[in-house]
Formats: structure tokens, C-alpha cells, sequence
């Protein structure tokens, strides 16, 4: 993924991206918490989630300590080696989400629904201008992603085909708010969370969405793109509800009451 040049995009929203070791851990823990990086998976080397995260490496060190004595991640050696993903809800989980999601979570509401109808321009324009080698990319990607077997071969193909379909759109501030929107919505990472119940969902979508763009549909391109691009607000609200679930407070949000507008806007015509 590319790191996002959110410095310059204050007014996209509720992004809390300190850079404070706490801040770091914080924003570490509710990426996995939410699927950003699953069980099993390993992270980025130090020098690209460094540059993800907009931190420094001594920095970023420091807060990988933390997770690893709370059983968060381990150190493996050799060639397939470096920091792997062990738990995905841990004893910091509660805290982290508490502090980054829960206080924006109105405007995490609202930045959702922009990137649907973000996604949807996206997705109508593609329909209109894509090329032979666009749509190329696309089905390669596509292949690529239903035939994956582990996170990281579904994460690079997702983000393959999204690009090819940006790529078909044409316009480079149509690509650059889509990725802003994504690690202002995520904290601070342009990655979309991939978990086993996220991808099964995702890949209908995923062929309906290039069966519309191939067919030049732009009506069914944006709509199918509206519906898909729910899928990072629902990992973020389901990490909110796991800790309602175990720590109820009514001064946090009712999600059933913020979702509401997200929902009709994005899901319908």
C-alpha cells in the first residue's frame, strides 16, 4: 500500500495518529483488532510500517515491544521471518479501541459514507473509460484474490484490483482521496482490514463489481462499489461492539443509532 499524505487533509476527519510510543501501541493493536493484520500474518518490515504509521523506527521498536510481551506478536527467524501476528483480540485490545475509535466515532460515521459515495464515483467512472488492459488487470487481480490462501496474497490482490480500477478511472485526486479516506477512516493505515468472514463477503462483490465495469455499466458499477465499501466501516464498527459487549457504557456510541445514515446512504441507490 501506498503511505498516505494525510498531513495536508485535516478536513477528512477524525484520524488520531500520534506518534507517541502509547500512540503507536494504540494504533498497532486496534489495526489488528479490527483485521488490518490477522493471526498468523506477518507485519511489514520495520522500514515500511515505520513509513505506514508516519513514525520513526525507534519509535515504532519501542511499540512493538509492548505487543510482543503482551503476546500480541513474535520474532521468528530465518528467510520467512520478522515480527508475526499471534493474537487478535489481547489484553490491550479494550484500551486501544477505547482510545481510537470510540472518541471520532460520529465522524468515522460520516467519513464511511464520503468514501461511498467516493468509492461510487470511482466505480461509475471506471465503467465509463476502462480499456482492454484495464480490464486485464482486473481479472487478473480477481483470479489472483479467489485463489488466495493466506492474508497477505488476499491483502496485495485486493488492493490490486481496487488500483486497477482506479487506474481505469483516470483522475489522480479521485486516487489519492480514496486512499486519504482509508487511513483517516483507519488509523493512519491505508490498508483494508482482510479476515476469513471479510473476504467471503467481499468476493461476490469483488466479480460483480468487474462483470459491471467490463460490461460498461457505470449504474451497476457504482452501485455494487457503494455495498463493498461498507466492509472497513463494519470492521471498525464490529471492534466497537466487541467492547461494548464486554465493557458496557452508555457514554460510548449507540451504534445502531450512528449507523443508520451510513447504511441507507451507502447500501441504496
Amino acid at each position: 500500500m501506498t503511505p498516505n499524505s494525510a498531513s495536508g487533509s485535516a478536513w477528512l476527519g477524525p484520524l488520531r495518529a500520534g506518534r507517541s510510543v502509547d500512540a503507536v501501541t494504540d494504533r498497532l493493536v486496534t489495526a489488528i483488532a479490527v483485521g488490518d493484520f490477522s493471526p498468523g500474518e506477518r507485519l511489514p518490515p520495520e522500514r515500511e510500517l515505520a513509513a505506514l504509521l508516519g513514525v520513526g523506527r525507534a519509535t515504532l521498536r519501542d511499540a512493538l515491544s509492548r505487543l510482543r510481551d503482551a503476546g500480541y506478536i513474535e520474532t521468528r527467524r530465518g528467510r520467512n521471518g520478522g515480527a508475526v501476528v499471534l493474537e487478535g483480540w489481547g489484553p490491550l485490545s479494550d484500551d486501544a479501541v477505547r482510545r481510537t475509535l470510540v472518541p471520532g466515532w460520529d465522524e468515522l460515521v460520516e467519513l464511511s459514507d464520503l468514501r461511498c459515495l467516493v468509492e461510487s464515483t470511482i466505480a461509475r467512472t471506471a465503467a465509463e473509460r476502462r480499456t482492454p488492459a484495464h480490464l486485464a488487470a482486473m481479472r487478473a487481480a480477481l483470479a489472483e484474490h479467489e485463489a488466495a490462501r493466506d492474508a497477505v496474497t488476499a491483502r496485495r490482490s485486493d488492493h490490486d484490483l481496487h488500483q486497477a480500477v482506479l487506474d481505469a478511472a483516470g483522475n489522480r485526486h479521485l486516487a489519492r482521496l480514496s486512499r486519504e479516506l482509508l487511513a483517516r477512516m483507519n488509523v493512519g493505515l491505508a490498508i483494508e482490514p482482510v479476515t476469513e468472514e471479510l473476504r467471503e463477503r467481499a468476493a461476490p462483490q469483488h466479480r460483480a463489481l468487474v462483470d459491471a465495469i467490463a460490461d460498461g455499466d457505470p449504474e451497476r458499477a457504482g452501485a455494487i462499489a457503494r455495498a463493498h465499501f461498507t466492509i472497513t466501516h463494519d470492521a471498525l464498527r464490529h471492534a466497537v461492539e466487541r467492547l461494548a459487549r464486554r465493557h458496557p457504557d452508555p457514554a460510548e456510541p449507540n451504534l445502531s443509532h450512528t449507523d443508520e445514515s451510513t447504511v441507507s446512504v451507502c447500501a441504496t441507490r
